[in-house]
């Protein structure tokens, strides 16, 4: 039988060569982000307080929680994940996932860490502040 040509089948290549890179590109900064976990912690912790988005009595208990955050990072299942940051998706054109992650987690769950005093800012304020850290694993394109 001879092969039918389909029109769309260089379309169907195109969309699975963009979900691998994707993936390929979700798949390094997981592990950046579990290598570096402690740097990064440090520094997305220093970067909240300076821009006065957390208030806390315990800055070790806060970087610490982020450090394991960052661990636990790369098991989590992908469906997680992504039911994590859904609510945050329209933040940005093409947002950075462990930023849109640590952003919910911040404004979820961080709220209830005992030594949270408060948060302050929206959604896009806590965004940026994480982006301007999270950011720089993100690999060049």
């Amino acid at each position: 039988m001879p092969y039918a040509h389909n029109p769309y089948g260089a379309g169907d290549r195109a969309v699975r060569s963009i979900d691998r890179n994707r993936e390929k590109e979700r798949r390094v900064m997981l592990k950046l982000a579990q290598k570096h976990s402690g740097e990064l912690s440090t520094r997305l912790v220093q970067r909240l307080l300076d821009t006065h988005i957390i208030e806390t009595t315990n800055v070790d208990a806060i970087r610490e929680h982020f450090n394991s955050l960052f661990q636990k990072m790369r098991d989590m299942d992908d469906f997680d994940l992504q039911y994590k940051i859904a609510p945050l998706r329209q933040l940005a054109a093409d947002p950075n996932f462990l930023t849109l992650y640590v952003t919910q987690h911040i404004i979820e769950d961080l709220i209830d860490h005992s030594e949270i005093d408060d948060i302050f800012g929206d959604d896009q304020e806590i965004f940026l502040a994480v982006d301007s850290i999270m950011d720089k694993l993100r690999p060049p394109e």
